[in-house]
């Protein structure tokens, strides 16, 4: 049986996308008999294992909590608190998640090693244009260019000599690779369709929502609260969409994040807006997101988007960002609009046009759905054990 040594310093106990996946992967390789073993290294305030099944292990490792009041990373940084993991397993195979410092300490707890592993990535953050041009950029735009030029040279040194790595959109795979980062191979992840699906739809909600205008727009927005994302976006295009449309929409915030405090605002300000909290359960978001019609995936920055595949397993239509997974997901699927320019202009513009043709609104809904069907994590995680196949 091979190993799997996966670790990750993007994994939060409140995480989205990134815990998402790992939940995931831990609960096919706990229920799948396969010839493959997987260990998580879970960051965590103690040490200890947990034996799941035959075929997972949970290793709790101590780790430093990164400072910040909205998030619950801990970072793993030295290699000898790697090595010992990777001599008890005998790994063959370690997938690194994070680009940051991570990558380079565990090959160099490699080193001297009888036995090396296999060492991957996955690019769960297109970090160089997300972090570094986006961030800079803002205060000087050629600057923002030297500093992601860095960026790049940077990752391609912390994956030096890595077997491969993985990518979940097209288009940041090609970016990474007109970059020089090589070995690239394409994992589209997965979504539950059978559980996010329009049959979720809760009539009571629809009608506490709608409060007693059927002709009033529901639309939904769970993501984090921080600009990356588009809240302040959404929220300075919403009163626009109010005067165009002459029905207030009803707006639901589902999430945290750093921004909340613009949620909170909005909420008082505005009798339809609605703050639904931070959900845990998915049965529970699948019925919020089945009862609204549209939902938005503004942050052009995804690497995949779970939220995106969600929304539109549930039927709704989307309004998307003009790059990345969300440009993505929407051009191949006709699932929604992508937006010409990110303004809150054009937002609600998108908005009122898409509202105001209910026939089509229903119909990208429709197209959402058929696409979100294409993907399944049992068949994302097949693909990714031939990709590790490949790697002897």
């Amino acid at each position: 049986m091979r190993i799997i040594l996966d670790i990750n310093n993007f994994w939060s106990p409140s995480g989205g996308g990134v815990r998402r996946y790992h939940l995931q992967k831990m609960e096919y390789y706990q229920k799948k008999q396969t010839d493959y073993k997987l260990v998580f290294l879970m960051q965590d305030n103690h040490n200890g294992v947990e034996e799941i099944s035959p075929t997972l292990t949970i290793e709790h490792v101590k780790a430093m909590k990164v400072p910040g009041k909205w998030w619950e990373y801990r970072f793993i940084y030295n290699p000898s608190h790697i090595r010992p993991y990777i001599k008890k397993y005998n790994a063959d195979i370690i997938e690194v998640g994070s680009p940051y410092v991570l990558p380079a300490a565990v090959r160099r707890a490699c080193e001297g090693l009888e036995r090396k592993p296999m060492l991957t990535g996955f690019w769960h953050a297109d970090f160089p244009v997300t972090y570094i041009r986006r961030t800079f950029g803002r205060v000087n735009e050629l600057l923002g260019k030297q500093l992601e030029n860095v960026a790049w040279a940077y990752a391609r040194h912390q994956f030096k000599n890595y077997q491969g790595i993985q990518v979940s959109c097209k288009e940041v795979m090609e970016r990474m690779r007109s970059r020089g980062l090589l070995n690239l191979h394409w994992l589209p992840l997965g979504i539950d369709s059978t559980l996010f699906t329009p049959a979720c739809r809760d009539g009571t909600l629809v009608e506490e929502l709608k409060a007693g205008n059927p002709n009033r727009l529901t639309m939904f927005f769970p993501h984090r609260f921080c600009k990356e994302k588009g809240v302040s976006l959404l929220l300075d295009a919403y009163p626009l969409v109010c005067k165009e449309l002459g029905v207030e929409p009803a707006l639901v915030f589902v999430g945290t994040g750093n921004r909340i405090s613009l949620v909170e605002e909005a909420v008082k300000k505005y009798k339809h807006v609605k703050y639904a909290g931070f959900i845990k359960k998915q049965e529970e978001m699948t019925r919020w997101i089945a009862s609204c019609e549209m939902g938005f995936a503004l942050s052009g920055w995804e690497t995949f988007g779970f939220s995106i595949l969600e929304a539109m397993s549930c039927g709704q239509c989307l309004i998307g960002a003009n790059t990345g997974a969300a440009a993505e997901h929407i051009r191949e699927s006709g699932g929604g609009i992508i937006l010409p320019e990110m303004t809150p202009k054009a937002l609600a513009k998108a908005i009122c046009e898409t509202a105001e043709n209910e026939a089509k609104m229903l119909e990208m809904g429709k197209n959402g759905r058929v696409y979100a069907e294409r993907f399944s994590w049992n068949a994302c995680f097949e693909r990714q054990r031939e990709f590790y196949d490949g790697l002897y």
